[in-house]
């Protein structure tokens, strides 16, 4: 009994550390530049470093090596347009509007990410930083709601969710930007990307940068490399295991592997400018891996908030400040990397802004003893209706109005349910989703 009030207690109190960015490290350092990497639906287990046993990825598994990997790392998102808002913003998605992929609801292109001035990019910029995009932005259409107005410097990618690899997006109007300016593709988009990345680096070396390297690898269309597809103008850009030819696993882990190439082209950059002892590099993913991704030991898929959902690699690797090889189960989620990275770079924060997020860095090097976090998320679509909370090691998932409790240190793969035996905790979490649902829905009104 005693043991269940201390449970009791720690979840009604909440069990998050204070919300908002650190001002300064915990040890003097010199202003990191930083290159975020952030894939696009793979699987929580498609890396050699988290498992995988049909992928080769030696690049990513080097930053695994020679820094921290996470094992109880979350998007913010099911799908890719809340997580990157989250990114983008610092704060849950839902505060602004945006919980579902942009493109999936009549009127979307005339929605998007609201300029404030307080987007990662616009912030890191004020503080001196150059900062570019390469890859998917996601976040709205219209020129107001673009990467350059929010901060970055140089943006090469698309807008819209997805892009062929290969030409012109077979299923919409062209999408491939320089900047504002549209732009015929040219090449293989992972290998674009990358070389894109590499350049931003290159022609930053001597000052300090940020760059989000977003690929669109491995998402549909599934096209790898070395092998244009010769029916491009019939070809959906969206495949699912029931079309008529599908894709395969082996296509999917020949996206990855080149994508993995392309980090290691990118590690090399800053290699050959002596640029990595002094620069943070974050991996990462915007979801759950979708149906030719490896999601175990986790259960279900991208758009959902199942484990398999949400649940995402992320490594951190800054020589000299974070440890090697260490694998920390420091629960973390898509918006602390926004909160570590402006404490990382020392960048003031605007009056009035307020992260939801922490810096992960002190834990991660040791500095200050791991937290137990509470960590939100909603899906509210027609199709599907989910809430999801995680406090500790006990997550709440509302499917379908079914309330299913588990303990996810022992059972990651949410396969038995404890709501039966616990459903005192199942009260007291259902009462904080209704509280953060009454906290991020302020001011709000129209569709989400």
């Amino acid at each position: 009994m005693r043991h269940r009030n201390v449970i009791l207690a720690a979840l009604l109190i909440g069990a998050s550390a204070p919300a908002g960015a650190q001002r300064t490290p915990a040890r003097p350092a010199a202003t990191p530049n930083v290159v975020l990497v952030l894939m696009d639906d793979m699987g929580y287990g498609d890396l050699g470093s988290y498992g995988a046993p049909d992928v080769r990825t030696p690049n990513i598994d080097r930053l695994a090596r020679e820094g921290v990997r996470l094992t109880d790392a979350y998007a913010n998102g099911a799908v890719c347009t809340p997580t990157r808002t989250a990114l983008i913003t610092g704060r849950y998605q839902q505060r602004v509007g945006l919980e579902w992929a942009l493109g999936a609801s009549p009127g979307d292109r005339e929605r998007g990410l609201s300029a404030t001035g307080t987007s990662l990019p616009a912030l890191l910029k004020v503080n001196g930083y150059a900062t570019g995009l390469v890859g998917k932005w996601h976040l709205g259409w219209k020129p107001e709601f673009g990467p350059i107005t929010h901060g970055f410097d140089e943006f090469y990618g698309f807008l819209s969710g997805a892009h062929d690899y290969y030409t012109r997006t077979a299923d919409g109007p062209p999408d491939l930007y320089e900047n504002t300016t549209p732009i015929e593709p040219a090449g293989y988009l992972t290998d674009e990307i990358t070389r894109r990345g590499v350049s931003f680096i290159t022609r930053h070396a001597d000052g300090r940068f940020f760059l989000e390297v977003a690929y669109n690898a491995v998402h549909w269309p599934f096209e790898p490399p070395d092998r244009p597809p010769t029916d491009a103008a019939l070809r959906p850009l969206r495949q699912m295991p029931d079309d008529s030819v599908p894709a395969t696993r082996q296509d999917y882990v020949r996206m990855l592997e080149r994508a993995d190439q392309g980090v290691g082209e990118i590690l090399a950059a800053l290699d050959r400018r002596g640029l990595t002892s002094n620069t943070l590099v974050i991996f990462t993913n915007d979801n759950g891996g979708e149906w030719l991704s490896r999601n175990a030991p986790l259960y279900h898929r991208k758009g959902t908030l199942w484990e398999g959902g949400i649940r995402v690699p992320l490594i951190l690797r800054w020589p000299g400040q974070l440890p090697a090889a260490k694998t920390s189960a420091q629960v973390a989620i898509t918006f602390d990397l926004t909160a570590s990275i402006l404490s990382a770079t020392r960048t003031p924060l605007t009056e009035g802004y307020h992260p939801d997020g922490i810096d992960l860095l002190p834990l991660l090097r040791g500095d200050s003893p791991v937290v137990e976090r509470r960590l939100f998320w909603r899906i509210n679509r027609p199709v599907r209706q989910q809430q999801a909370v995680r406090s500790g090691r006990w997550k709440l998932l509302v499917d379908g109005g079914q309330y299913l409790l588990f303990d996810l240190d022992d059972d990651p793969g949410e396969r038995t349910d404890l709501a039966a035996r616990h459903p005192d905790i199942v009260v007291a979490l259902k009462g904080a989703l209704a509280d953060w649902q009454k906290d991020v829905d302020q001011g709000l009104r129209g569709p989400r």
